[in-house]
């Protein structure tokens, strides 16, 4: 689209070279240049800017027009040497766009619009938006024709960059240029009326066909706006007008899909996509888009939201395929370096897709419980997008993942016998139970390796966290009313809102707490978790586990009166995973099943680890009775491995020898008993190694992605 708009712009630079000051030879050559180069007639129209040249050879406006010419010719394949043109004119004029100030250097605009309109399909927005909210300053002596098409760039441009506000505003903008437009054409055309009556009919016919077009392509990007933003009773109203100007196209029905997801009806979103026609699309070597590749994109992220992750999986592995297709297709382009971007239409050059993809797929496997393969995505994606925090986080995540225990109390969240009891050795009297160690503390987790090496260990994800951090936002002042986490497609930089980065850095710092504590780093670990309970929006689940990894580095530093005020079960108040409400139905299929599912087994959860910070303090009966008050609150079958070592722990204390081996060999918790052993004060029975305590199994927020 940005590609026809470059054409047509620089051709409009035929008539502005018709202005005065130069002689009516010149004027017809511009304007017989001009119709050739809308009627296709590339040759000609060159022909005609030639002689152009020979008679004016210092204006640079008959160059560009030259330069615009020639890649229309090439089927706009020659795009560096369009570039490159643009280049050395804008340096013959000695202008440059952070210098424009004022209207004399709106005669340049032809040419700023021309490289914002490269810039866009060579991916680099930011530089685009400059060059275009410079020319939006002077649009006023603009004509109509050429002011829209500066809009509807910066439209897109907002849009790509996740700037929905921006980009409603200029909406309204581009809507009253229209409709002031058609009421001047009107009022126009009855003035002129009796003379040229055919002719008239036919450009009032062109005009309205336009402005209908226009009006549709409106209503188009005011949803994309809206599916942004998250609003939904304005997105309904728009897709109405949608329906109504576009009819049942491709565009059309992708958006109402997406809107159909949004709102949780996911059958209704596939049965739209399967309803678009997509072989009557033009193509992608014509508008730059996959349309089978954003087909099968689009059904995989319907399928993710509908917990059925395997399928997901197979639709974005589909979308790769048709994706090395389109490209396989185009080519790689020209052998020299100078000309990479040549040899094929510049709209193709957005036509790959394959690193948000990869993205799309990462996640998708870090929920199905793939975390190395997931990990070899998001490792290639983040080569492309290594500005964006939350993939940097979701690295991270694939790291602790792949590096965490695989018990059957991980991965189940039940208790196990096995996990307890590690042999047993001798017979009869002489018949002893090896029992299990449960620490993992200061676990070395690479080989002697540089931890810069991108492999899934816990080292990285301590760079990649770090990454993340430093990638996010400072400010966290004024909060957008924008209601959302950000979409697996929203992956070139640094684009989240208020809100949603306020999320990412409380997960980033929960993993960064939890990394620290399995390398070892207590002080970093408690450092992480301070700031992370410091954070003025932390969802509940988030704040339990600082508690928990904050109380587990101060143990771990010998502070266990600090750590026990973390301890305190009244610090759990809440357990919400802190997400937005359309997306509730999708979590609970995301939840890891070894979470807290409510307040009570949360609050057990933090009597069991305070019993082990009593345990320490040789507060024994303190200890005994945080134990046996959480077990009074669960199921006997949800306690923990290591809450039933305590127990053991505590019976061997207490000189309990027997009830130690029962509770081992049922594997639950028994109420003590007074015995002999009280009475006599038998030396108490000290085991070699104290009992650490409970860490948490790796966390692993849930959010949209």
């Amino acid at each position: 689209m940005a590609a026809d708009k470059a054409a047509d712009q620089g051709a409009e630079k035929h008539e502005g070279a018709g202005t005065s000051g130069i002689t009516d030879q010149e004027k017809e050559l511009s304007s017989s240049a001009l119709q050739a180069f809308l009627a296709g007639n590339y040759d000609t129209c060159l022909q005609h800017l030639n002689t152009l040249q020979d008679i004016n050879k210092d204006d640079y406006k008959i160059t560009l027009n030259t330069a615009v010419a020639e890649f229309c010719k090439s089927n706009q394949t020659t795009t560096d040497n369009l570039r490159q043109t643009l280049n050395q004119l804008k340096n013959q004029v000695h202008s440059v766009v952070e210098e424009m100030d004022g209207l004399d250097d709106v005669e340049n605009s032809m040419l700023y619009y021309n490289q914002a309109v490269i810039l866009y399909h060579l991916r680099q927005y930011t530089e685009a938006i400059s060059v275009g909210e410079k020319l939006y300053q002077f649009i006023e002596p603009f004509e109509e024709k050429f002011a829209q098409a500066v809009c509807f760039l910066l439209v897109d441009l907002y849009l790509l960059t996740y700037q929905a506000e921006k980009a409603l505003h200029l909406l309204a903008v581009l809507e009253k240029m229209i409709s002031q437009g058609n009421n001047n054409s009107k009022n126009g055309k009855n003035e002129s009326g009796n003379n040229t009556n055919k002719d008239s009919s036919n450009q009032k016919a062109e005009s309205g066909a336009l402005i209908e077009v226009a009006k549709s392509k409106i209503h188009q990007y005011k949803v994309r706006a809206y599916i942004q933003m998250k609003s939904l009773k304005a997105c309904k109203r728009e897709i109405k007008s949608v329906m109504n100007t576009a009819g049942n196209s491709a565009p059309s029905l992708f958006l109402k899909s997406n809107f159909e997801y949004l709102r949780g009806n996911y059958r209704k979103a596939v049965k739209l996509l399967n309803s678009a026609n997509i072989a009557e699309h033009p193509g992608f070597m014509k508008t730059g888009e996959c349309l089978r590749c954003m087909f099968w994109n689009n059904l995989g992220c319907i399928h993710f939201a509908m917990g059925k992750h395997n399928l997901g999986i197979f639709y974005f592995k589909k979308a790769l395929q048709e994706n090395d297709n389109a490209c396989a297709q185009l080519g790689t382009g020209s052998s020299d370096p100078g000309k990479k971007f040549s040899g094929r239409p510049m709209c193709t050059l957005l036509t790959n897709k394959r690193y948000e993809l990869l993205y799309n797929c990462g996640i998708q496997l870090l929920h199905i419980g793939r975390p190395l393969a997931a990990f070899e995505c998001l490792i290639e994606a983040v080569q492309v997008y290594h500005s964006n925090p939350r993939l940097w986080l979701r690295i991270a995540e694939c790291c602790i993942a792949a590096n965490k225990g695989t018990s059957e109390q991980e991965t189940k969240g039940l208790p196990s016998k096995k996990g307890i009891v590690q042999s047993i050795v001798g017979q009869g009297y002489h018949r002893k139970i090896v029992l299990a160690s449960q620490s993992i503390q200061n676990v070395v987790y690479n080989d002697g390796q540089s931890s810069a090496i991108p492999v899934a260990s816990m080292e990285f994800a301590a760079i990649c966290l770090r990454n993340a951090l430093l990638l996010l936002p400072e400010d966290q002042q004024e909060p957008k009313q924008e209601n959302g986490s950000k979409t697996s497609s929203q992956l070139g930089g640094n684009t989240e809102n208020s809100e949603s980065s306020e999320a990412c850095r409380c997960s980033i710092l929960a993993c960064s707490a939890y990394v620290a504590l399995a390398l070892g780093d207590n002080l970093m670990a408690l450092n992480h978790a301070d700031k992370l309970l410091q954070q003025p929006k932390l969802s509940g689940s988030l704040k339990f586990l600082g508690h928990l990894y904050a109380a587990e580095a101060l143990i771990s530093l010998d502070r266990i009166s600090d750590a026990i005020t973390h301890l305190n079960p009244e610090n759990v108040t809440d357990v919400s995973l802190g997400i937005s409400s359309n997306e509730q139905d999708q979590a609970g299929k995301q939840t890891p099943q070894c979470y807290p599912s409510s307040v009570t087994s949360a609050r057990t959860m933090m009597l069991f680890n305070l019993g082990s910070a009593y345990c320490l303090r040789s507060e024994y009966d303190k200890a005994r009775k945080c134990l046996h008050q959480a077990a009074s609150l669960i199921h006997p079958k949800e306690i923990p491995p290591e809450a039933i070592l305590l127990a053991v722990y505590l019976e061997l204390q207490n000189g309990n020898t027997q009830l130690a081996l029962q509770i081992i060999k049922r594997n639950q918790l028994l109420p003590s008993v007074k015995t002999l052993s009280d009475t006599r004060k038998k030396p108490v029975f000290q085991p070699v190694h104290s009992i650490q305590p409970i860490q948490m199994p790796a966390f692993t927020t849930v959010q949209r992605k």
